[in-house]
């Protein structure tokens, strides 16, 4: 997984399946994005019901955020990037979920508008510590799970070739 400035970035060792693909040869060259795409979808699925487990949403913005998208800058013809991660702009939030904070402040939900609003003149007694709740970090765990898939996707491309 990777990301823009307001997330994080998690890179995983992929040579086993770049290992494969050279042993498969050129055939293998045309699989190489649908198995990057097929990881990249057993991370976001993990990612999704991750935030789903932990997460006690009042909007479903951050969950509605959650996205894949494949790099062009960071693909080439032997290689495919997607990245897994949140739309900073549609969930500003994500990080203080992923991370915990410390809150300082009195936090209102306004129904109407759908949104929270910190009140920066009211400050609290004392501050609160709240807790992480990771959505993606955990996601890691399947990267054994993402790889098998991508595996699995280049044979099924390379069995109907032949």
């Amino acid at each position: 997984m990777s990301a823009g400035s307001n997330s994080l970035s998690i890179v995983f060792d992929d040579a086993a399946l770049n290992n494969l693909l050279a042993e498969l040869g050129d055939g293998a060259k045309e699989a190489v994005r649908p198995a990057a795409q097929a990881g990249a979808e057993v991370l976001y699925q993990e990612v999704k019901r991750n935030l789903e487990k932990r997460s006690e949403s009042k909007t479903g913005n951050l969950l509605s955020a959650i996205y894949q998208v494949y790099s062009k800058d960071n693909s080439s013809e032997s290689s495919a990037t997607y990245h897994v991660s949140w739309n900073a702009r549609k969930a500003p939030h994500g990080h203080l979920v992923e991370y915990g904070y410390k809150q300082r402040y009195r936090v209102v939900y306004n129904a109407k508008k759908k949104r929270f609003f910190t009140l920066k003149d009211q400050p609290l007694p004392v501050p609160k510590d709240v807790p992480a709740q990771p959505f993606i970090r955990p996601a890691q765990a399947k990267f054994g799970d993402a790889l098998a898939a991508a595996e699995a996707e280049v044979l099924k491309r390379l069995a109907g070739q032949q």
